[in-house]
């Protein structure tokens, strides 16, 4: 059964990264299939920060657990509005028989307490002040690998961020829901898009930024976009979610909204039924 989901992972995987990461993934993905994943002694859960729960998950048959290093925009990693949906969605197929393990390592408490309340993050988290679980796992750096779904042995069954890669979260639940998918190749088209990077230049931070991709069908079947996912909560966008018939367009806006003054350069991710798929989009420009 591992050996069928670690292909489809790879598959997968594969086919929305560069050719020159390949032979690193694939090595990863065969070091930690199967490998059991080690839990502190004490793991304190708490809601936000403050109130701590008792949170019991060495039972469960599936566990998802996800690890947020103190490395770079925390907001950015974090994607807890992301992780509600996935939660919710879980839970209403599973009757909230598959726990999440939420593990933040903190390099500013104050802000992750901030941002939990900001996006109103009930979930219970454990805020690894001391990095324990990273020193007992040595979790690899990149954060699209610090996720995981274990089975009722803590073992690894498939290793990948759900809430970056849609195709990763339907391998979850696939998996979850005791079954597989391939990919219809009669369902695959051809998208093009009208420029990779959009440029705002120079402007005053204050100033909200909108601009927009266009996206045309360029194949013969309809494109459906499955998610779209951006770099960092200070990007946002809106599109529409109807299928775009061949030679059809698709505006994809794009709103920046500059937390900082700085140069800054973002990236958005287009998931759909394409051949080429990720479309991986730039955002740039310099806040002042």
């Amino acid at each position: 059964m591992r050996v069928i989901i670690t292909l489809i992972m790879c598959v997968w995987m594969l086919a929305s990264c560069q050719e020159s990461r390949e032979e690193a993934m694939l090595r990863l993905v065969s070091e930690w299939n199967g490998k059991e994943i080690k839990f502190p002694s004490r793991s304190v859960f708490t809601i936000q920060g403050k109130d701590t729960v008792d949170f019991e998950f060495g039972n469960a048959g599936y566990k998802v657990i996800t690890y947020i290093d103190s490395v770079g925009c925390t907001s950015c990693k974090l994607q807890l509005s992301r992780w509600k949906k996935l939660v919710a969605e879980v839970d209403s197929l599973t009757n909230g028989n598959v726990p999440f393990l939420f593990y933040f390592h903190p390099k500013d408490m104050k802000e992750l307490r901030y941002l939990t309340r900001r996006d109103d993050f009930t979930y219970p988290v454990c805020f690894d002040e001391k990095d324990e679980l990273n020193q007992l796992n040595q979790f690899p750096s990149d954060m699209t690998f610090q996720t995981f779904l274990l089975d009722k042995d803590n073992k690894v069954v498939v290793m990948g961020n759900p809430v970056l890669n849609p195709n990763i979260k339907v391998l979850y639940l696939d998996v979850i829901m005791g079954k597989t998918k391939e990919k219809q190749a009669g369902n695959v088209t051809a998208v093009s898009v009208d420029r990779t990077t959009m440029d705002f230049g120079s402007f005053p931070q204050s100033e909200k930024q909108e601009s927009s991709f266009v996206l045309t069908n360029t194949g013969n079947g309809l494109l459906v976009i499955q998610d779209i996912v951006t770099s960092c909560g200070c990007t946002k966008v809106e599109y529409s979610k109807e299928p775009v018939r061949p030679g059809e367009t698709l505006e994809v806006k794009v709103i920046y909204e500059a937390e900082l003054a700085e140069h800054f350069n973002k990236t958005v991710t287009v998931y759909c039924n394409a051949d080429n798929s990720p479309l991986r989009l730039a955002v740039k420009g310099a806040a002042k």
